[in-house]
């Protein structure tokens, strides 16, 4: 199983950018997809995940800007993030194979990409 991430960039707020992953040999019935991000100076953090039976997460700073989806012909995970703000710039992942929000239970995780948020 490989992860790659796309998408990542620079923006000012309130603009948009779509975070791709696409899940190279991941074919688990039941899953837990998820993106996480990592800010300078903090913890890593969950975002936003889905699962196989479509349910989705997010976490309460990204509620009503970001959205999880994924594509199934294309085997691709995304987030779509909206009305960014500067507090969003971080290095973001996503990972597979886990539980919820809960880091350490993910077994498979991407490179990263950086998205960046200037006032």
């Amino acid at each position: 199983v490989r992860l790659e991430e796309s998408g990542g960039g620079s923006v000012q707020a309130g603009g948009s950018l779509r975070l791709s992953c696409i899940l190279r040999g991941f074919t688990y019935q039941y899953y837990c997809l998820t993106w996480f991000r990592k800010a300078p100076g903090k913890s890593r953090e969950g975002v936003a995940a889905t699962t196989s039976d479509k349910t989705t997460m997010y976490a309460d700073s990204v509620k009503g800007r970001f959205t999880i989806s994924k594509d199934n012909a294309k085997n691709t995970l995304y987030l779509q993030m909206d009305s960014l703000k500067p507090e969003d710039t971080a290095m973001y992942y996503c990972a597979a194979d886990g539980v919820g929000f809960v880091e350490y239970s993910y077994n498979y995780w991407g490179q990263g990409t950086q998205v960046t948020v200037s006032s």
